[in-house]
């Protein structure tokens, strides 16, 4: 009988050591003590939904900073509430003279990898006086917690109700003149100096941008080829200026409240396409006005606090730990989410609207922010990454060997490496659990 209790307690002491809850607790050891993760602060949870249980959690349910894995929240809101294409311009016409508009945020609008461009073909169409209004806009351009002193990096476009051509002036050297003479081009020309091409003997030099204005000077630099830098928006006036330069539309700023009526509406881009780009660049600027158009569809105005306030409180009111969610990309570090939570939101998205769209959306290993990581993954992994200075992170789908498909999230804070160790780490306790 002695003998049979011992055989016993060995074959369960033997499976325990061999379950998959096991084999995950060494290897999440392995990557907490990993040198890149040296002091560091790490969260990882595992989900099986075909169980509804987690496999493994370690700090799952603590707080940490997502970066670029708040785009996977706004990516859910917008699937939620803006249809199968972009509303983009609402509209109403005072007789025939007249038309006011309300832009919805759309910021697709005139963005170079967006050729089908229905609100320009309408403006361009109409011949009434166009009055554009942006009485529903409640916003700031910079969100809550950005760096300010990154205004000029083009990761940074402001925000406003009324997009175009990204919220960024592009200057680069595209032609040679005779020899050694080099043109720069800007594009929108709008930002041209005195509206003509300038030429240049040598490129040893950088564009910058003031603070508080659209005044572009150039500096002291080197090999300078081409820049991206946001333009102040001015409530919406620089649009309406680059429309009347670039396309010969004539835009006059009037803010009056919508007609109590139905307004007209036109859809641009599948809402799709717009988010897949989002995701695989993780483009803050599309997250960020996906972000108001989501207010503007749910609540009549443009302001994220109080979208994020009503998403929190409704679609997304049965978070394991109620986040701190600050902006809609992931630039803030007001922004606090645990692993649960990224893996509820995850959950979310696949009930919600299947995991084959789901899969279309998010980058697959090797491709996307993805690109050189998860390489033997590639069609068994879908992940959101996320980067800022001390913080790596990545949540996701995944199939194992036998598979069963798995939900997981790893944050890291505060780490004092290489970001690109602290990935290569993380990477391979992820290819582990498969």
């Amino acid at each position: 009988m002695n003998r049979l209790l011992t055989a016993l307690f060995l074959a369960c002491a033997g499976l325990t050591a061999c379950s998959p809850s096991a084999h995950l607790g060494r290897t999440a050891k392995s990557l907490v003590n990993d040198p890149a993760l040296r002091n560091a602060h790490v969260g990882i949870s595992i989900y099986d939904p075909a169980t509804g249980a987690y496999r493994y959690n370690y700090q799952g349910d603590k707080f940490f900073v997502p970066a670029s894995n708040t785009k996977l929240a706004t990516c859910y809101a917008a699937l939620k509430h803006l249809g199968d294409s972009l509303p983009a311009l609402r509209y109403a016409y005072e007789g025939d003279s007249a038309i006011d508009i309300f832009p919805t945020g759309d910021p697709t609008f005139l963005h170079s990898a967006f050729t089908w461009q229905p609100v320009l073909r309408f403006l361009q169409g109409t011949k009434a006086t166009i009055y554009l209004s942006e009485s529903h806009w409640q916003d700031e351009p910079l969100g809550p917690g950005w760096s300010w002193n990154d205004y000029q990096n083009a990761f940074m476009s402001e925000r406003n109700a009324f997009p175009v051509y990204e919220n960024l002036a592009r200057f680069s050297f595209d032609t040679l003149q005779k020899g050694s003479v080099k043109a720069l081009q800007a594009r929108p020309s709008y930002f041209s100096q005195m509206g003509d091409t300038l030429f240049f003997r040598s490129a040893d030099f950088s564009i910058g941008r003031a603070l508080g204005s659209n005044s572009f000077y150039f500096d002291k630099g080197t090999s300078f080829l081409r820049a991206e830098i946001p333009f102040r928006t001015n409530n919406d006036s620089t649009a309406a200026a680059i429309l009347r330069r670039e396309w010969g539309i004539n835009i006059v700023r009037r803010d009056r409240a919508r007609p109590r009526g139905a307004l007209a509406l036109i859809r641009s881009q599948p809402t799709d396409s717009m988010l897949k780009r989002m995701m695989h660049n993780s483009n803050n600027f599309l997250a960020e006005q996906s972000l108001l158009m989501v207010s503007n569809e749910m609540l009549g105005v443009m302001n994220e606090d109080r979208v994020i306030d009503s998403v929190l409180r409704t679609d997304l009111a049965d978070l394991p730990q109620k986040p701190r969610w600050a902006d809609g990309s992931g630039l803030s570090r007001y922004n606090l989410f645990t692993p649960q939570d990224m893996v509820s939101i995850l959950d979310h998205m696949r009930r919600d609207f299947g995991l084959d769209r789901i899969k279309s959306i998010l980058p697959t290993g090797n491709t996307g922010t993805l690109y050189s990581y998860y390489r033997n993954e590639q069609g068994r992994l879908w992940a959101k990454t996320g980067s800022l200075s001390g913080v790596v992170s990545i949540s996701g789908f995944a199939y194992d060997k036998k598979g069963r498909l798995l939900l997981f999230s790893v944050l890291v804070n505060n780490h004092q490496g290489l970001a690109s160790d602290v990935r290569r780490a993380v990477e391979r306790f992820i290819e582990s659990m498969l």
